[in-house]
């Protein structure tokens, strides 16, 4: 039964449009994502534990990545990405990781467009209309002006990528070139600068508790740093869907491995970590305006051009993922459909909904997609160890690339230091004040959501006489 859906999968292919430099620039989401938790991180780290923190968080992705770099040319025409690898891998041993490694991996990006419109119509409203407090109650429905703002960048966002793929890289390249202009102030500008002092910076991670303090951190910063993986989704799009992959993912960490260190050390030192206690959400808005002469609205404009940077990206990717999951029956088939113009436009129309309606219900829904970590970070750890076990079960599966054989236990060690940041992260809320009990239920409610539905899926195929066991299995 399964050669007679051969033909339906091979019409829904995604066109093939992109260039690797065109998965660079939607990887510079990560460093984007690094100037909303900056602060934070150097405030309860200090400036040389952040530093050196999100360095060794980039050298874990940077391994985990590189080892992406196989995978991706092993499946060169799936929009899973990292989600597919897990699948494939451990289908014979695991059939349930298909659909826990796909919503995992889907929530936290999904639903970023709610997480982000609503800071930017915080940033709006405290910038241009701070005077503005109006609140308009429909229902159970509370509508203010940053949450009024927050559903038009939903929409906008929708907008563009329903277009198509060409008009969504012409936006993405016109908001990570203005993202240049603050990570260009904060990494080059405090060096020529009196006020610059580095010496001043501290290190607070001292003995065991620092260690957790350290673990649950790396679990924060994770999102960040692995998220150069949303090249590897792209690569049925790519016009040589192998040397696109890699190039990209290469390019992509190497450039975030700098920028992630070298920002908390430049722009710690330049603004003080006193200042930053004080302020650590918005502190650089100030650190820019003294750097380049008092330019707020400039970096407010910045700032939001990365957080629909952010929003351009997540939408892009989570929507391949979910067209994805449908189209190989891990969710409702339905969204695993594209319209004429190549755009999975039934999953941005899903992501569409849901976004809205985190926003407009929940109206600050960032601990909810913070939570959504556990099932990334889960989704890495399928995926890392998918590596070895598809050297293991298919030792003689064509690679374009293949990784040197210390890739192997490299793979190993990675997975299980994952596990380590995973388990200590997920139960180390506390520590750092990120969450709690409800937030690491909410996590597990929305994996277990996932679950069910593949379980309803795989029901219903059956009883339609489909055999889906080489892809759901």
């Amino acid at each position: 039964m399964s050669e007679q859906l051969a033909p339906e999968q091979s019409a829904e292919q995604l066109p093939k449009k992109m260039r690797w430099w065109d998965g660079f620039a939607m990887s510079m989401t990560m460093p984007a994502a690094l100037i909303a938790t900056l602060g934070a991180s150097i405030a309860d780290l200090g400036g040389w534990g952040a530093a050196v923190l999100w360095a060794i968080s980039m050298l874990i992705a940077m391994g985990v990545n590189w080892i992406y770099t196989e995978l991706a040319t092993m499946f060169p025409e799936s929009s899973g990405g990292i989600t597919h690898y897990a699948a494939e891998a451990w289908k014979k041993r695991a059939p349930w990781v298909a659909p826990l490694a796909s919503v995992g991996y889907w929530f936290p990006w999904g639903t970023n467009l709610a997480t982000y419109g609503a800071i930017t119509g915080a940033l709006i409203q405290a910038q241009w209309f701070p005077d503005s407090a109006w609140v308009v109650n429909i229902g159970p429905i509370e509508l203010s002006l940053p949450i009024v703002i927050g559903i038009g960048v939903i929409l906008f966002m929708y907008l563009i990528n329903i277009v198509g793929v060409r008009m969504t890289m012409a936006f993405v390249y016109i908001t990570a070139g203005i993202l240049m202009i603050p990570l260009f102030s904060f990494i080059v500008l405090p060096l020529f600068s009196g006020d610059w002092t580095p010496a001043e910076l501290t290190w607070n991670l001292h003995g065991m508790e620092g260690l957790r303090k350290a673990l649950v951190w790396l679990y924060i910063m994770a999102w960040t740093t692995f998220g150069i993986e949303v090249c590897a989704t792209f690569a049925p799009e790519y016009k040589d869907s192998v040397k696109d992959t890699t190039r990209a993912i290469k390019a992509a960490v190497l450039f975030c491995m700098g920028v992630f260190f070298l920002i908390p050390i430049t722009l710690g030192g330049y603004a003080g970590e006193a200042a930053i206690k004080d302020d650590p959400a918005t502190f650089f808005v100030a650190s820019f305006g003294s750097l380049v002469g008092g330019a707020s609205d400039i970096m407010v404009l910045c700032l939001i051009a990365s957080l629909l940077l952010i929003m351009t990206t997540s939408v892009a990717d989570a929507s391949r993922v979910l067209f994805n999951m449908g189209k190989t029956g891990i969710t409702v088939r339905a969204v695993g459909k594209l319209n004429k113009r190549g755009v999975p436009v039934r999953a941005l129309n899903v992501m569409l909904v849901l976004n809205i309606v985190v926003l407009v219900v929940l109206q600050s829904p960032l601990a909810i997609i913070v939570t959504g970590n556990l099932g990334y970070i889960l989704t890495h750890i399928f995926a890392v160890s998918g590596f070895f076990i598809l050297r293991k079960d298919r030792p003689d599966a064509k690679r374009p690339i293949r990784l040197p054989n210390f890739f192997v236990p490299l793979s190993i060690g990675l997975t299980a230091f994952m596990v380590l940041i995973l388990v200590v992260g997920a139960t180390g809320f506390s520590i750092t004040g990120y969450g709690g009990v409800k937030e690491l239920a909410i996590a597990l409610g929305v994996l277990a959501t996932g679950i069910v539905i593949w379980i309803f899926v795989k029901k219903n195929d059956a009883k339609r006489g489909i055999d889906r066991e080489s892809i759901d299995a």
